[in-house]
C-alpha cells in the first residue's frame, strides 16, 4: 500500500551498533510503535525493509536510510515520532517520507564524512593529505572474508582537506566510551573533511587513513573519530543532494493516522 522511506542517525555510544543489532532494534520499534509493517510472502516472512549503504560499526552518522513497506497509508511525520519514542535515545529518526518513486539506492553515490584525528597536529595531516591527492594511485590493503585484497582507495576521493579550529563540532558532555566528563585542552586534533564517491568495491573512511599511512607515514596515536555528515547524489555545484529530496518534492497528501497492525 506504502513505502516510507526514513533518514536516521546513530549517535553518541550507539556508533558502536552493528548493522545486524540496528536492524533487530528497528524490527522491535516498529512492534512497539504498532506500525502496520508489510511482510513478505512464503513459509518465513519477513518485514519489508531494505537498507542503503550502513555505516561502518564504530561509526557516527548523522545520514543513514532505509525503506520500509506499510499495509495501510500513514502520516509520515506520526510515523517519524512514534519510531523516534519506540528506539534508544541515540538512534534517532530524522525525517520520513514517502517513496514516489525509483530507487534509494539509485540515489546514493557519494558520501561525506568528518574525520577527527585527536592528537595529531593540523599541520601534519595537511602535508598528509596533500600528499595523497597529488598522487595517482593510492594503493591499500583490506583483510576479507575473501583474504586480503589491494585496492586504489584514490580513485574514490572526491576532496579531502584540513579544516579549522572554527570548523570543531562542540565538545560532548562525556567521553563516548568511558563514560567521564570531557574536557578542553590544548591537545591538538587534526579535523579530515571527505567526500568519497561510490566504487567497487567501496572506499571507507579507514581505507583513506590507510592510504594517509602509506604515503606520509600519518599514524594516530589515538583511534580517530568518525562521523558521515551526509550521503546522495553529487550535483553540478560538488554539494551532495538529499536522497530524499526528490520524494520530498512530489510528496502526496496522506491524512491517514498511523493505524496499529491489528487493528485492520
Amino acid at each position: 500500500m506504502q513505502r516510507i522511506r526514513i533518514r536516521y542517525a546513530k549517535r553518541g555510544p550507539l556508533r558502536f551498533t552493528s548493522h545486524r543489532d540496528f536492524a533487530r532494534a528497528f524490527e522491535r520499534a516498529l512492534r512497539r510503535a504498532g506500525v502496520p509493517v508489510a511482510f513478505s510472502q512464503g513459509f518465513t516472512p519477513h518485514p519489508k525493509i531494505s537498507y542503503a549503504s550502513a555505516a561502518p560499526t564504530g561509526v557516527a552518522s548523522e545520514a543513514e536510510y532505509l525503506e520500509v513497506g506499510l499495509q495501510v497509508e500513514v502520516d509520515p511525520g506520526q510515523l517519524r515520532e512514534a519510531l523516534d519514542a519506540a528506539l534508544s535515545p541515540g538512534l534517532d529518526v530524522l525525517d520520513t517520507v514517502v517513496a514516489t518513486g525509483g530507487s534509494l539506492a539509485d540515489r546514493i553515490d557519494a558520501s561525506h564524512w568528518r574525520i577527527e584525528l585527536p592528537e595529531v597536529e593540523p599541520e601534519q595531516a595537511a602535508k598528509a593529505v596533500a600528499a595523497f591527492l597529488a598522487a595517482d594511485e593510492v594503493l591499500v590493503d583490506r583483510l576479507t572474508k575473501q583474504g586480503r585484497r589491494t585496492f586504489d582507495a584514490r580513485v574514490a576521493v572526491l576532496r579531502m582537506a584540513v579544516v579549522g579550529d572554527q570548523d570543531k563540532p562542540d565538545p560532548p558532555v562525556g567521553d563516548a566510551v568511558s563514560g567521564l566528563p570531557s574536557e578542553v585542552s590544548s591537545v591538538p586534533c587534526a579535523i579530515l573533511d571527505l567526500v568519497v564517491r561510490q566504487v567497487t568495491p567501496s572506499v571507507r573512511p579507514d581505507d583513506v587513513l590507510s592510504g594517509l599511512r602509506v604515503m606520509a607515514d600519518l599514524e594516530p596515536p589515538v583511534p580517530p573519530r568518525v562521523t558521515r555528515l551526509a550521503q546522495g547524489t553529487m550535483s553540478a555545484q560538488g554539494e551532495i543532494v538529499d536522497p530524499l529530496e526528490a520524494d520530498r518534492a512530489g510528496q502526496p497528501s496522506v491524512n491517514a493516522s498511523l493505524v496499529p497492525a491489528g487493528a485492520q
